[in-house]
């Protein structure tokens, strides 16, 4: 059976950078206040205020949480990226993104002259050096990937930012220019910044693991084992058909469930959060992501333990005896590295792992991605548009989608069976009430969903909402990827069993209908 998944947390993105908003604060209330919790030293914790949008902004793209021990001391992303002479071209192919403003000044003018030109070695020296990307991550010009103490450790903006590309782009990939935070970077090859690790065995929680029976789950025709080699993690992480650009697999489950990565603009519109709707609260779902999955070895802490076994029971168990053994073979010590307080129940969304991180930086981070605006949608031509939403409201598509996307998604999830009409699962394990039975269909749009699902809040098995935004960037659809473009999620040729099968029959109405999704934005009504 498959090892089990921690919570969802989701990678998101989206908007138009609000660096220039005068406002600071928002109420970014949360029904869990840290009065009375304890730290590691047993100190009470402050009195918490409203979520303050520019300290947001910090923890947004600065803020590891001490997540910089793991990537460092346990994956080895900087080791590994020295080992492979990974140059600032290369970075770019993988769609890494580079803030300009925090490039040295005389650097800068090197590199805005040689991306002019045909970026050979002898005509761009510097895109073509290693020690220059070592120099931009030691200026905190990689986006999301921020140096502390020494050491290099990850943030939101990593998978939730783009720039404006002033300076460059490589098309659909990387670019160098100001911060936009809150878009997806949909040319971001995670897998392959995630191979670079001199260690990616430490990321054995979110690879695609072989089951104790020979089986597997996820793209992959096989799956890796606590006695794989580095070679085949990296290779597995590394290939786009097993781990597709510009996903992120936000489960350590030990199956292989890349999902796109999502906007994080606008989250006050969003709720419930993660595809399956497991969290009803913004700040539970972001203290997952720092202590379940940041620093994949918090999950051998005994709140992580606790926290796999009720998910999966033996079957958890299994997955963290396994990568004990990897972390030992592999020399890493010293773990967790999370810095969080011991805190609330194991299990619970507020505290899966029986920790959670700095509680008015949570509202902080809250405040900030609630204000980050949406970027304004496509328009070319208001005639086509206009037809478009016609039909997207005489084909109904309004019960459950929203044509005026200033106001709140619906927060009721849609039924697995409905959104995936051939959704014909087999049961793997059962667990105990109220979760669901642990369950798997053939293909790829449930593997997300096989463990982690909303049941554990008493609610159904199904999908969340998306927000309708910035759809004119998108280039893949569904969030297991496997729709390519907005005419042919809605072409009928898909058929009436797929995923999401509402569909527009004729060409040129589905021609209508896209270009009005390319045009929302929040000011459509």
């Amino acid at each position: 059976m498959p090892a089990l998944v921690a919570s969802g947390l989701a990678v998101v993105v989206a908007v138009a950078c609000n660096g220039g908003s005068t406002s600071t604060t928002t109420d970014a209330t949360t029904a869990h206040e840290a009065v009375g919790d304890t730290t590691k030293t047993g100190a009470s914790s402050t009195a918490l205020h409203a979520g303050s949008i520019e300290a947001g902004r910090d923890v947004y793209r600065y803020e590891t949480f001490g997540d910089e021990g793991f990537w460092t001391d346990a994956v080895r992303m900087p080791q590994g990226m020295k080992n492979a002479k990974l140059t600032v071209l290369q970075a770019l192919q993988a769609g890494v993104s580079f803030d300009v403003d925090a490039i040295p000044a005389d650097l800068k003018t090197v590199l805005a002259s040689e991306v002019k030109t045909d970026h050979s070695p002898a005509k761009a020296p510097k895109l073509n050096d290693p020690a220059t990307l070592d120099a931009l991550v030691k200026a905190n010009a990689v986006i999301g990937m921020v140096p502390k103490g020494g050491k290099v450790g990850v943030t939101c903006a990593l998978c939730h930012a783009i720039t404006d590309k002033s300076m460059y782009e490589v098309t659909g990939k990387g670019t160098i220019g100001k911060r936009i935070d809150g878009p997806t970077p949909h040319g971001l090859n995670v897998g392959k910044l995630l191979a670079t690790g001199a260690n990616t065995r430490a990321l054995f929680t979110t690879a695609q693991l072989q089951n104790p029976d020979g089986s597997t789950i996820g793209r992959a025709p096989k799956g890796l084992k606590a006695n794989s080699t580095e070679a085949e993690f990296d290779a597995y992480f590394s290939n786009p058909k097993y781990y597709p650009i510009g996903t992120f697999d936000d489960s350590p489950d030990g199956n292989g469930n890349p999902i796109h990565i999502t906007p994080f603009f606008r989250q006050d519109l969003a709720a419930p959060y993660g595809s399956s709707g497991q969290n009803s609260d913004l700040n539970d779902f972001n203290n997952t992501v720092y202590t379940a999955l940041f620093d994949q070895s918090n999950l051998l802490s005994p709140g992580g333990m606790q926290f796999i076994h009720g998910l999966g029971a033996t079957a958890g168990d299994s997955m963290l005896a396994g990568y004990k053994r990897v972390l030992a073979a592999t020399g890493v010590t010293g773990y967790p590295y999370v810095t969080a307080h011991m805190q609330g129940k194991a299990g619970d969304p507020p505290t899966p792992t029986g920790k959670r991180v700095d509680e008015q930086k949570l509202r902080d981070l809250q405040a900030y991605v609630n204000s980050l605006q949406a970027p304004k949608g496509q328009v070319t031509d208001a005639a086509l548009v206009a037809k478009g939403r016609a039909i997207f409201i005489s084909d109904k598509c309004t019960d459950c989608h929203n044509t005026n996307q200033g106001i709140a998604v619906q927060s009721k999830l849609v039924p697995m069976n409905v959104i995936w009409p051939a959704y014909a699962p087999k049961v793997i394990a059962q667990r105990k009430p109220p979760l669901t039975p642990i369950q798997n269909a053939p293909g790829t749009f449930d593997d997300k969903m096989i463990v982690v699902d909303a049941s554990p809040g008493g609610s159904i098995r199904g999908n969340a909402l998306p927000l309708l935004l910035d759809l004119a960037r998108k280039p893949v659809f569904l969030h297991d990827d496997s729709v390519h473009g907005l005419d042919e999620l809605l072409d009928p040729k898909r058929g009436k069993t797929s995923p999401h099968p509402f569909y527009v029959v004729t060409p040129a109405q589905r021609a209508e209908v896209v270009a009005y999704l390319k045009s929302l934005d929040t000011d459509s009504k």
